[in-house]
């Protein structure tokens, strides 16, 4: 099993059921080697029979939780994963994190603030854990609950960093743009040193063709982080709209060599490639981004 041969695995615990049904841990070992295949539904047998027989086994309590979350039964998973807040290899996952989502799924959001709120050491009705419980919503797409939970969280605490930032990311995704650019500018009055408010405001901006802009932010955002392809490729694509080709092409060339295998930044170099009448430059871009975009697919 610790080589990753999980069918092997199983078919030797198998061998060993047929010949004592009732070996000492082998339920246990059965449950974990399904989690690992995920066969969740099965794993939820052994482990259910791995408790039966030793009730203190806390990483079969914990392992059990996670196979009915995995499963589609959070609220079967709840109550096992609040008697075990610790953390166990087999699991490859934190507990902590899966049981706020479980309650997220059931719609218990304050309860799910509380988890999150214990889980990275803060008060359960601080404006942190309702920042925290914020992300997560977002993260889940649970987007109108984001928004009141990061609201609360910027009401509670209003010079609090990243929550004015995760205000505008959400108004970016719901194309809300003048709110969005109205809340990255307020996290930037709290907090001006930070490369990826510069990025979000530029986005914004760039949506609303207020190219100019972009490039301004982009170009501070690169000064302070020059780690990240997103600046660069948004960089790429702004100057390509300001017809600035070959400046455009510097940029996306920058963001290739940092990360070959991004299609987008293929893409956007076959087009800037286009409308420099370099044909057989773009032609190869485009074909480079489709076959990357294929084998991501795959």
């Amino acid at each position: 099993m610790q080589q990753g041969k999980v069918d092997e695995a199983i078919a030797e615990l198998q061998g060993i059921e047929g010949r004592d049904p009732n070996a000492k841990g082998l339920a246990f070992e059965m449950g974990t080697a399904y989690y690992k295949k995920s066969d969740y539904s099965k794993a939820v047998d052994y482990y259910k029979k791995s408790i039966s027989t030793d009730p203190t086994n806390e990483e079969a309590t914990q392992l059990l939780g996670l196979s009915y979350y995995l499963s589609g039964h959070p609220a079967e998973a709840i109550p096992l994963l609040e008697q075990v807040q610790g953390w166990y290899s087999r699991a490859n996952v934190d507990a902590a994190y899966i049981l706020g989502v479980c309650y997220i799924r059931l719609k218990n959001y304050d309860q799910a603030r509380k988890s999150f709120g214990k889980m990275f050491d803060v008060p359960g009705d601080s404006a942190a854990a309702y920042l925290f419980t914020a992300r997560m919503l977002f993260r889940q797409e649970y987007d109108p609950i984001a928004e009141e939970y990061a609201k609360k969280a910027a009401e509670l605490d209003p010079k609090l960093p990243l929550v004015h930032f995760l205000l505008g990311e959400l108004y970016i995704y719901k194309s809300r743009i003048p709110e969005a650019i109205a809340e990255l500018q307020k996290e930037l009055a709290i907090s001006p040193a930070n490369a990826a408010t510069y990025y979000k405001l530029a986005d914004a901006y760039s949506r609303v063709q207020k190219y100019d802009e972009a490039e301004r932010l982009l170009q501070r955002s690169i000064w302070l982080d020059a780690t990240t392809t997103g600046p660069y490729i948004l960089m790429g694509k702004v100057l390509e709209k300001k017809g600035e080709f070959e400046l455009a092409i510097r940029a996306l060339q920058r963001a290739a060599s940092m990360d070959p295998n991004n299609p987008t930044t293929h893409h956007l170099l076959g087009q800037a490639y286009r409308d420099m009448g370099r044909k057989e430059d773009a032609e190869s871009e485009l074909q480079l981004a489709e076959q990357l975009q294929s084998h991501a697919k795959n």
